[in-house]
């Protein structure tokens, strides 16, 4: 089944399939991600992320092996190091301008040793199934090609009962923050974007993918399909963001 925003690509006259127009995006942007995903949502995005270690914690299960899918510049998975207190953590993302900001954190924080920052393709990744106790994703459910795809790699890595948090932002549906949140996507976010990353089409991309991801029940639904049990989710701040759990 597809899926609107998997239909949607940064550069609309570009002839790339969206994965490769995604890398590339990501790639351009690596440089200045940091400061704009901490400025354009007022820092909340920190929280989030918090939330979803708060509730892997509160699951009692261990949480040795983690893979953090789409890891980006590292974040997320730094955090899952702290919180989780791992044997070992591997971040993938298919931006290797996004990976070598990883790795730079990692040794900044003394932790080269211990994390390891790689591309992978997560509709088709290296490991060996049922290889991790615990995956985590941040803001990257939109970015995927084919979904329901990714998603069924992502469970195939992941061992029985193993433990899968998701991140992903969305177009709150209530008054008066649907309304107010339009306007600042639609007109605020692409121009701060464009001013600091010197890429406008990421972040007019970015507020598309959201009005179209399915978020709530229909992400939830998803999950099932793709034969996630346990399914839940949460609407973060207002409903600019969700937060989905799940086992294997």
């Amino acid at each position: 089944m597809s899926y609107a925003q998997e239909s949607i690509k940064p550069y609309k006259e570009d002839g790339k399939s969206k994965k490769e127009q995604v890398r590339q995006m990501f790639d351009n942007i690596a440089h200045s991600y940091d400061k704009l995903n901490h400025t354009l949502s007022f820092g909340v995005d920190k929280w989030w992320r918090q939330c979803a270690m708060n509730y892997l914690k509160r699951t009692g299960r261990k949480h040795s092996r983690v893979l953090d899918i789409a890891t980006g510049t590292g974040d997320f998975a730094l955090l899952a190091y702290s919180e989780l207190t791992p044997d070992e953590v591997v971040g993938c993302d298919i931006s290797e301008g996004m990976l070598n900001i990883a790795r730079q954190k990692a040794q900044s924080a003394g932790l080269s040793d211990k994390m390891d920052f790689r591309i992978e393709d997560c509709a088709n990744m290296s490991f060996p199934a049922d290889r991790f106790d615990t995956v985590i994703t941040a803001f990257a459910l939109r970015n995927f090609e084919n979904l329901d795809e990714c998603l069924a790699e992502i469970r195939r890595v992941m061992a029985p009962g193993a433990d899968i948090a998701a991140v992903d932002l969305c177009s709150p549906q209530s008054f008066p923050m649907k309304q107010l949140f339009t306007f600042y996507k639609k007109v605020i976010m692409p121009s701060i974007g464009k001013l600091v990353s010197r890429d406008g089409s990421a972040y007019s991309y970015l507020p598309d993918t959201m009005d179209k991801v399915p978020q709530g029940k229909d992400m939830a639904a998803i999950f099932e399909k793709a034969g996630f049990k346990e399914v839940r989710f949460r609407r973060l701040a207002f409903g600019m963001c969700m937060l989905y759990t799940a086992r294997k």
